[in-house]
């Protein structure tokens, strides 16, 4: 019993903090696109709290939302913020019943930019039994949805094998905006030392390459992905964090952060965002 509550004490004063954090980035440095802050009270501005997205799905609609840029050819509605940025930080929901439990769940993301502001909520969709029998080779749809809870993308990854004894059945991810439009997949390339992915466009056409490290499980040190153009230059790369030894041990909640250029096409920036969910779902979640 002394046990449980540790653990849930460690993660309560964890979200504690994490929302903190959040909450001073918001409220003195809006995102580029945003509306002027509003004046409190005191005369200070005030900038809305996040509230609610990091615990609930779908997400509540809040006051603040960016602004898109009009007119970006060829950029699906809703991606337009993603035009403007060159990373994305990426934060997995602590789940109290997994903690407690090792009950499976539905994972959960917030995805923000380097100031810790959110930009989109990311929910899993799958069944009870895929989770809790199948593991981190499950079936499961992973909505996108942006501050006003519409989905703008949606992440296809069917079941299938991870292991290098399988070569005909390896790892893919579809990538979907809007939902049902495919704009690209992440397809697992066989290797027998490292990871190794690429990543395809509507056409079918090679347009990124993805290169993981010998060893994916490293503690007090971040897992890197390094992300290939064509052209074989690094443009980018998948960062695992090392969150700290109690979270690591204690939990499978991850963060990430994804780079890349900021003029590279939102279609493939949206492709690297689901890259980093299938690289989390393959190494870096718990069986």
């Amino acid at each position: 019993m002394s046990w449980a509550v540790s653990r849930l004490f460690y993660i309560q004063c964890y979200c504690n903090c994490t929302y903190l954090r959040i909450t001073m980035a918001t409220q003195k440095n809006p995102p580029e696109g945003y509306p002027l802050m509003p004046t409190g009270s005191q005369g200070e501005g005030v900038y809305p709290q996040l509230q609610c997205q990091l615990s609930t799905y779908p997400p509540g609609p809040i006051l603040a939302q960016p602004v898109p840029r009009q007119n970006i050819p060829n950029c699906p509605p809703g991606l337009e913020y993603l035009s403007v940025i060159d990373q994305l930080l990426v934060k997995q929901k602590i789940e109290l019943i997994e903690v407690l439990t090792d009950f499976e769940t539905k994972n959960k993301y917030v995805i923000a930019n380097t100031l810790g502001q959110q930009i989109y909520f990311a929910g899993e969709e799958s069944g009870c039994c895929g989770r809790n029998c199948c593991g981190s080779i499950r079936q499961f749809d992973m909505k996108i949805l942006d501050n006003f809870g519409q989905q703008v993308m949606r992440f296809h990854r069917p079941l299938a094998c991870k292991s290098c004894c399988f070569p005909c059945c390896l790892q893919t991810m579809e990538i979907m905006s809007p939902p049902g439009t495919p704009i690209g997949v992440v397809i697992q390339e066989w290797s027998i030392l490292k990871p190794h992915f690429i990543i395809k466009n509507a056409n079918d056409e090679i347009m990124l390459r993805i290169k993981g490290p010998f060893w994916t499980c490293r503690c007090y040190a971040d897992v890197k992905f390094k992300v290939y153009s064509v052209s074989g230059t690094e443009i980018g790369k998948i960062s695992k964090q090392w969150s700290g030894a109690a979270k690591e041990l204690l939990t499978d909640a991850d963060n990430f952060n994804v780079t890349f250029p900021a003029d590279l096409d939102v279609k493939m920036k949206a492709c690297l965002l689901g890259a980093l969910f299938l690289i989390d779902m393959m190494y870096f979640e718990s069986d």
